[in-house]
């Protein structure tokens, strides 16, 4: 591979509590083309938080070593997903005197910095800052200030933090498996990139990004993120459902969920049979799949209820009205739409990787989705790059975060 060509990749590393997931990009002038995928299974992960470094690292490697193997690449840098319970998102707004001149780039930072002076307990870290509009002088849904006149410049952002304990896992794992972490990165908002289209992210939109050990959430409107949150419930709940529900081994329950699941009994046959192995060394049973779609509709019910919560919590209801999109790999089971459609009484499609190239065939799939979008995010913002270091200073991502915030401004102004 060209040495040009090799400047150009840009790696997403979504780092699971199912799996890990290196995808790698290749930045072009048309867009982005997806020239290696390597996964591996993830052992080392609980509720999308670190728990076991070592099993970690050693499931980084695997997942890394494949896809460089796919891309005929050596991958150095990347951009990794974070995701957990610990994340919190939090709205804030700051005012500026401008004296009656025009908007300059320095005003934006202050405004900015504005926003941001909120106390932040020690034990956790601002990850991300992103803009949601600008006011000046009561003239409210600006996006673009530079360059306006007035006398107040105000601005609104939505802060996401995470514990400092849990980024720094994520950094030191990288760390050492070989690898820089160009940036971090929240997995939803890695998710919205690859699956959603300008369209709803202006009109109004919720993505639920189900993933093995928690459901993330996030809220879009008039084009920017307003609400962010974590469920610490995922597809892992549903396997434990299904193993002790038909008492199978948990690898055989997973099996049975990917072949067979369903959590709509509308969508399943009278007659419809699985074979199911039991414990021990028994005979395996065949049952109806009627008695799976049992196990399953409950437990996804639970799920798309709570995310109805904070969707009303969120208090913007009555702003998505493009509706739901579902994606992540829990969201492949059969049913979920139709399901979540009830609950929600909104549309609701599952969002599958959009607008890249490459190999599509094989990322064309929710499980993809967190990974793309950190290759999505990653070229967007590959101005800011700051290699986090396992031990660095306690600020070392506030300092990337701001300077990524300028990169944002540079981008869009």
């Amino acid at each position: 591979m060209s040495a040009n060509k090799r400047d150009n990749l840009i790696v997403g590393l979504d780092i699971g509590t199912t799996k890990i997931c290196a995808i790698v990009g290749n930045v072009t002038e048309e867009g982005i083309d997806i020239v290696g995928i390597g996964t591996s299974p993830s052992s080392g992960l609980r509720k999308g938080v670190v728990i076991n470094i070592e099993s970690t690292v050693a499931s980084i490697r695997k997942a890394i070593d494949e896809a460089e193997l796919m891309a005929g690449c050596e991958i150095k840098s990347v951009y990794a997903g974070i995701a957990g319970g610990h994340i919190k998102g939090i709205n804030s707004q700051g005012v500026i005197a401008i004296k009656n001149r025009e908007v300059a780039q320095e005003d934006v930072r202050r405004v900015i910095d504005a926003a941001k002076a909120i106390a932040i307990p020690m034990d956790r870290e601002v990850i991300h800052i992103l803009p949601q509009e600008f006011i000046i002088d009561e003239q409210d849904g600006i996006r673009e200030p530079l360059g306006m006149s007035g006398v107040r410049l105000e601005a609104k952002v939505h802060i996401v933090t995470g514990a400092v304990a849990s980024a720094q896992n994520i950094v030191k794992s990288c760390n050492r498996a070989g690898l820089d972490v160009a940036d971090i990165v929240l997995e939803q908002l890695a998710s919205s990139e690859a699956v959603l289209s300008a369209d709803e992210k202006e009109l109004g939109v919720c993505l639920v990004d189900i993933g093995g050990g928690t459901t993330d959430i996030a809220i879009f409107a008039d084009g920017a993120i307003k609400y962010t949150s974590v469920l610490a419930l995922g597809g892992h709940q549903l396997t434990n459902d299904i193993a002790v529900g038909l008492r199978t081994p948990y690898a055989e329950a997973e099996k049975i969920k990917q072949k067979h699941g369903c959590c709509l009994s509308a969508l399943v046959g009278k007659d419809d049979k699985i074979e199911v192995p039991s414990v021990g060394g028994r005979k395996p049973r065949e049952l109806s799949r009627n008695v799976l779609c049992e196990i399953l509709g409950p437990r996804v019910e639970e799920i798309f209820t709570l995310v109805n919560r904070e969707i009303v919590r969120s208090g913007l209801e009555d702003s998505i009205a493009s509706g739901v999109v579902i994606t992540g790999g829990s969201s492949i089971l059969e049913g979920m739409p139709e399901l979540a459609e009830q609950i929600f009484n909104l549309p609701v499609r599952r969002g599958l990787p959009q607008r890249i190239g490459g190999l599509v065939d094989v990322v064309n799939s929710p499980v993809y989705a967190t990974g793309v979008g950190l290759v999505v995010y990653g070229s967007r913002n590959s101005g800011t790059r700051e290699h986090f270091k396992e031990g660095g200073s306690d600020d070392s991502i506030f300092n990337t975060t701001m300077r990524r915030m300028k990169n944002w401004f540079r981008e869009f102004f």
